[in-house]
């Protein structure tokens, strides 16, 4: 299969005005796109971005960012996107440890590892990144996550060949293109020659569904579970009005309930709903059609084309195949933590039935999943720390009645101190992304910690 790039130049010169990206009433063709990037890539390049560089920039939800992150690649260097909010110190701080001579070192897929070069499917990695992608994974710690070419389109092919993608699609991307769940969705939309249409959020239900009125005989898209239970809750006869024309809904990053899935099959009794496993590490591996087969929580099918799932003694579970990370960027260390032999380590716990399906049944560490977001609690409490009225605090995950799971505060004033919620959120604004500040809070005498003082998470759980 042709790369990304090479794609959509081929359906440039094949199907030259069919519509690859619409946005806010603006819509680029094949054509318009790929003289976009290629303009875009010929000023990256003036302004001296060279082949193997990495490109830090931020995230927007329109047809420039996907100019940019293809010309990017069509310069040979490595998109690195940012989610819109992060602050202008942790950008640069990126941008410095990316340009160091370590990390500039492992971007031609040869990192060291324990002495010896990293391995990817029992062979040699020898993959030229493409893209780092920033996410808090297994160990609550920043990471930046390096993806190949050749991963990408191992994803795609997956997506491809397990979900059905087509030319005649328009898919519909709601959530951050900074992402695993959104931007693996630009892979197959456009290698199949479809149309991305491209939404800042789903907070505007009238704008989402006033996307179905294109001239287009098949809609999908993918949500995030609260997205969905958004959508059941406040715009379900909007939804069931709209049935006829979705092909499918593909969702992940977090668990969906039971309830919430039987809602979505009756509201859509001809659509093709898919519950999907995957990480920024891991790739696409698994998805299960509970349209067609069942509603059953933590069900997560059989693994895709280039995609295998074992588990271990432990119980976790071990992804192999074409679609893993090349490594973190610039952590040979971290990397062999969970890179072992070719596979992905992951903290999930899971089983697999007699037919080889995947079920999941948690997650080993402490990471807070908010909306496919990971939101490491360390981080938000060392931000607080710095609020000089607070005397402690833990962050720990809690049930919002429309969100699904958010952070919670709770937090112990400096005696004297009247402290409101409000001022704790103002004070973390520019200081953390959107998505990680906390949106309950809770004062308490005392925060629980453990017999060596550290803070016992397991207590609120």
């Amino acid at each position: 299969m042709l790369n990304l790039e090479e794609q959509v130049k081929l359906f440039s010169e094949q199907t030259p005005d069919k519509p690859a990206v619409i946005c806010q009433g603006r819509t680029l063709s094949y054509s318009a796109l790929w003289q976009a990037v290629r303009e875009k890539a010929g000023s990256l390049k003036a302004d001296g971005l060279t082949d193997g560089q990495p490109y830090v920039f931020m995230t927007t939800q329109d047809e420039s960012f996907i100019v940019t992150y293809l010309a990017v690649h069509l310069c040979g260097a490595i998109a690195v996107p940012l989610e819109a909010s992060t602050p202008v110190e942790r950008q640069q701080q990126i941008r410095d440890e990316l340009n160091g001579p370590n990390t500039l070192a492992s971007f031609n897929g040869n990192e060291m590892v324990n002495g010896q070069r990293s391995m990817v499917n029992g062979k040699w990695s020898n993959d030229k990144c493409s893209d780092i992608l920033y996410t808090t994974g297994t160990t609550g710690k920043a990471k930046g996550v390096m993806i190949s070419a050749r991963t990408w389109s191992a994803n795609a092919e997956n997506l491809i060949d397990r979900l059905g993608f087509t030319s005649e699609q328009l898919f519909i991307i709601c959530g951050p293109l900074n992402h695993l769940g959104s931007l693996s969705k630009i892979y197959p939309t456009l290698m199949t020659g479809g149309t991305l249409y491209l939404m800042q959020s789903l907070k505007d239900l009238g704008a989402f569904f006033s996307v179905f009125e294109l001239p287009f005989t098949k809609f999908a898209t993918f949500l995030v579970p609260s997205s969905i239970r958004m959508l059941l809750q406040f715009a379900p006869n909007e939804l069931a009005a709209v049935a006829s024309k979705i092909d499918f809904i593909e969702t992940g990053a977090a668990a969906i309930s039971q309830s919430d899935m039987e809602l979505l099959c009756q509201t859509l009794p001809h659509s093709r709903l898919f519950n999907t496993y995957a990480s920024t590490e891991t790739g696409i591996v698994c998805s299960y059609e509970f349209s067609k087969y069942g509603c059953v929580p933590g069900l997560l099918g059989k693994p895709m084309k280039h995609s295998s799932v074992r588990i271990d003694r432990d119980g976790r579970v071990i992804c192999s195949g074409q679609t893993l990370m090349s490594g973190y960027a610039g952590a040979p260390e971290l990397t062999a933590q969970v890179l072992i032999n070719g596979e992905i380590h992951t903290s999930d716990i899971g089983t697999l039935d007699a037919d080889g399906m995947l079920h999941l049944q948690g997650r080993q560490d402490d990471v807070i999943n908010v909306g496919g977001y990971k939101v490491n609690p360390l981080e938000v409490e060392d931000a607080v720390s710095g609020f000089e009225p607070i005397a402690d605090c833990i962050c720990i995950p809690a049930r919002h009645i429309l969100l699904g799971t958010v952070p919670k505060l709770l937090y112990v004033p400096k005696q004297g101190k009247d402290v409101k919620p409000k001022d704790i959120a103002d004070f973390l604004k520019g200081r953390l992304e959107n998505y990680k500040i906390p949106l309950l809070y809770e004062v308490v005498d005392a925060i629980k910690r453990t017999y060596n003082g550290k803070l016992d998470r397991k207590a609120y759980k």
